[in-house]
């Protein structure tokens, strides 16, 4: 057999196709780590023999190698779209705009992304997914330079550092959000977007004139004497 006919993905027997083969081996990958995980494993979950799961899937490290293409090719697409300079879109709307697809990105694949956390270089496939992940930083400090460069962000934070933290925020979400929670991507996106951009402190009021009249200072405000009367 060619080196191309094992590496192609095989058609699933039915009720198990490779959508529902993946799903299952990315769960098993983040409860048991892709290392404590079998092909038995994986069979077992699925419900049938270890002889045929090879019937659905080639191996472990093809599941792995989609699993974190998925996460890595939606964060591509995010920042391939914030690149491109849109006709009145500045620097700062289209990193606004990354940072909120990305969150987006996260929820609607948060088992790859989480997975794709995970990885530690230890095959080949983490090694070039670990190598995507700092191009995407690289990518991405160079659209927050942008920002700076037209004067809508502090330039005396390292634009790299920015990147890391906006990506860091972005990424936590893993540890604490549940699909299907109380909380939904759109209501994530605007949250993190507003902080990361915004911050947390209300605007002040505009200070009065210089020439407004001073107001008096408000009396302490004392209790009522108590009536002779009281007991």
């Amino acid at each position: 057999m060619s080196d191309a006919a094992a590496g192609a993905p095989r058609r699933g027997r039915p009720g198990h196709d490779q959508e529902t083969v993946l799903r299952k081996a990315v769960d098993l990958f983040n409860e048991q780590g892709y290392d404590g995980t079998s092909m038995g494993d994986l069979a077992r979950a699925l419900g049938f023999s270890k002889s045929a799961i090879y019937h659905h899937v080639p191996s472990k490290t093809h599941l792995l190698a989609q699993a974190l293409d998925e996460a890595l090719d939606g964060l591509t697409e995010v920042l391939d779209e914030a690149s491109h300079e849109v006709a009145g879109a500045t620097a700062y709307d289209r990193l606004r705009r990354a940072v909120r697809m990305s969150v987006e990105v996260l929820v609607d694949h948060q088992p790859a992304v989480t997975l794709l956390l995970r990885v530690r270089g230890n095959s080949d496939v983490e090694v070039a997914a670990l190598r995507r992940r700092r191009d995407l930083d690289a990518r991405f400090a160079a659209l927050v330079q942008e920002a700076v460069d037209e004067g809508s962000l502090r330039s005396d934070v390292s634009p790299v550092l920015v990147s890391r933290l906006l990506f860091g925020m972005v990424n936590s979400l893993v540890e604490w959000h549940r699909p299907g929670g109380p909380v939904d991507a759109a209501q994530l996106s605007d949250a993190i977007t507003t902080i990361a951009f915004d911050g947390l402190a209300l605007v002040p009021a505009d200070p009065p004139p210089a020439d407004a009249p001073a107001r008096p200072a408000a009396s302490p405000s004392r209790p009522p004497a108590a009536s002779p009367h009281q007991s």
